[in-house]
């Protein structure tokens, strides 16, 4: 977006607001958070920056604040390492029957147009289905294998086998947030361990029945290089429960090196239809096993075992945004022989791995008297590095005992302020 004047992004009269992302996009004035408690922008331009609450992120933006967190809590990181140079900008041409899509840097000024533009294989957009009608994942497929790209306009489709994209530089793109409701406990969507897949604009809506996830990168053992390459997953949104009752044991597994993760909102459900402790069930938001994953903007919230796992070395994460679940009814039902399990999880055999920016809250609506040992947990070595932590106790519903492994205070009371760490080790 190109906005000229100040965007101020919280609601009339500065309610409370638990903040959001902007990317590639320009605010001549003043970009105004308010009462937002955390945000992050990326590769843009901004007049200048009002305020901040706990945790704002600028990665790769033009008049950006300087570095000063905690206090204000700003965190800088001056250039935005790989994952801008990969986005795809996509467009739809007025005959029905193509697309084209071109690459773009951070900066995009003007509209799309015939400059620049190459063509693609025709795209394949299956209609608006339910399951009793429309295309079915076999249709898919077959289109995926003819070397099609894959374009899903606004629509709710019930998938009931796996669409697998398996050729390299495929464009999955969906508009207006199309909704995929795997059937019977199939995994909706899996990517081959190749280069440059694009997945982009779509929600993973967990089934009645568990799937164990709602969209694989690379089988498991990938070990495969995409440096050059790599996949991309951008504004992908995951939901378990709220708008019905859904569960799946994982929302997004990365198996294949380089994928680079730019905006995702992984939710187990706090609030709406199909919600409760047994009923909306799902173990964690993400899980990394490949080398070199890079994410920006991760947003995991409530899931009920760690919400981020990484396993894979070299990883890289700017922005991290999680609340853990509301709602364990006891100590012993969230987790035997501990306190609770850390928001983000970096694995013990892990020897390189950097962090900017990373926030967790507790609010144990349900039982107040919840811990949680830590809200990050992390092996003890030079190679796994966190800048500016921070874990706060929403009103004092429960606490966070240490910010990461046994640093940091307690995060606790009801005066909602948070417990930082500017650096770890």
């Amino acid at each position: 977006m190109d906005i000229h004047g100040d965007l101020n992004l919280a609601p009339n009269g500065f309610g409370w607001a638990s903040g959001g992302y902007i990317a590639d996009s320009r605010v001549s004035g003043a970009l105004q958070p308010y009462s937002q408690q955390q945000w992050f922008t990326r590769d843009s331009q901004i007049g200048s920056n009002l305020n901040g609450v706990w945790n704002m992120v600028f990665s790769g933006v033009t008049g950006a604040p300087g570095q000063t967190f905690p206090n204000p809590p700003y965190t800088v990181v001056p250039q935005t390492p790989s994952a801008a140079r990969s986005r795809t900008c996509t467009w739809i041409p007025p005959v029905p029957t193509g697309c084209s899509y071109r690459r773009c840097g951070r900066t995009r000024r003007a509209p799309p147009g015939p400059a620049g533009t190459r063509p693609a294989p025709p795209c394949h957009s299956p209609s608006s289905t339910s399951p009793s009608r429309g295309d079915s994942a076999a249709t898919i497929n077959a289109a995926l294998s003819q070397g099609l790209n894959l374009l899903f306009t606004p629509g709710v489709y019930h998938v009931n086998q796996t669409i697998n994209v398996t050729r390299a530089d495929t464009v999955v793109l969906g508009i207006g947030y199309p909704t995929l409701i795997p059937d019977n406990g199939v995994i909706p969507m899996s990517v081959a361990d190749v280069n440059g897949v694009k997945l982009a604009g779509m929600l993973f809506d967990a089934g009645t029945v568990t799937s164990p996830v709602l969209l694989q990168i690379g089988p498991n053992g990938a070990a495969a290089s995409h440096a050059a390459d790599p996949t991309t997953i951008q504004d992908v949104f995951f939901r378990i429960g709220g708008a019905g009752p859904g569960s799946a044991t994982t929302s997004l597994l990365v198996n294949s090196g380089n994928t680079i993760i730019d905006h995702i909102w992984a939710w187990r459900a706090d609030h709406g239809s199909g919600v409760g402790w047994t009923t909306n069930t799902a173990d964690t938001g993400l899980i990394v096993n490949g080398a070199n994953v890079e994410a920006l903007g991760l947003f995991v919230e409530h899931y009920q075992k760690y919400d981020v796992i990484w396993n894979g070395n070299g990883g890289r994460t700017i922005f991290f945004q999680n609340e853990m679940p509301y709602d364990p009814p006891t100590q012993a039902a969230w987790r035997t022989g501990a306190n609770g399990y850390a928001a983000y999880k970096v694995a013990d055999t892990v020897t390189s791995h950097e962090a900017w920016g990373m926030g967790s809250y507790c609010y144990f609506n349900v039982n107040p008297s919840i811990h949680a040992d830590r809200g990050f947990e992390a092996p003890n070595n030079a190679g796994v590095k966190f800048h500016d932590l921070l874990t706060v106790s929403l009103g004092g519903n429960g606490t966070i005992d240490h910010v990461i492994n046994t640093t940091g205070a307690a995060a606790t009371g009801t005066a909602t302020v948070p417990v930082n760490v500017v650096s770890y080790p």
